[in-house]
């Protein structure tokens, strides 16, 4: 009885997690290489950083997941640092064998210290898919409001993922913000 129990409970859940289209995986974590040029009005303008990032996702419903990331960067010329983080949910809808559209929500908050920090909302939606066999990509425009002074902006982002294997790759996304903002990443994914 206690070996029928756990193969009872995995067979009931296998169906449900082959929703999202074909070589597309919605759990993942990965982690690298960030920058940002940012008009940063509280403490400079045209303002560059760097630092890292970490990111994740895992799916808990045949076409929903959970994401969120985290990324410090230092900010260049000014003995600063910029927190950001992120916490959302998303929904994947199959449109093809292999796309998906895409759409998430999520509550964020960007801190640079000494009191200069806020919190707030973005939304995106656009699409994600398997281009090649070992090369996926994915275009999603969308809105983030923070206030305390900082603009509500609306912004598109790119990404893709080259995998050497089905469970690792590399991974790229640039986030070009209204108003000339441009925030980079780049690392390694480790995708189940």
């Amino acid at each position: 009885m206690k070996r029928i129990l756990p193969i009872a409970a995995l067979a009931a859940v296998l169906p449900f997690a082959a929703n999202a289209a074909q070589g597309l995986s919605y759990n993942y974590v990965e982690g690298g290489y960030s920058a940002s040029k940012a008009d940063i009005a509280p403490i400079n303008r045209d303002v560059d950083s760097d630092g890292w990032s970490i990111r994740g996702a895992a799916a808990f419903h045949p076409n929903f997941h959970a994401f969120g990331d985290y990324t410090r960067e230092s900010i260049d010329h000014v003995h600063r640092d910029r927190d950001q983080w992120r916490l959302g949910i998303g929904y994947n809808h199959e449109l093809s064998d292999r796309t998906d559209l895409l759409t998430r929500v999520a509550y964020q908050n960007i801190d640079f210290g000494q009191g200069l920090d806020a919190s707030g909302y973005a939304v995106e939606v656009g699409a994600r898919s398997a281009l090649l066999p070992a090369l996926e990509g994915y275009a999603l425009a969308g809105y983030e409001h923070y206030g305390r002074g900082i603009d509500s902006e609306f912004y598109g982002r790119l990404g893709a993922q080259w995998k050497f294997n089905p469970n690792f790759g590399v991974a790229g996304d640039v986030k070009l913000i209204k108003g000339g903002d441009v925030q980079w990443f780049v690392g390694p994914r480790l995708s189940w």
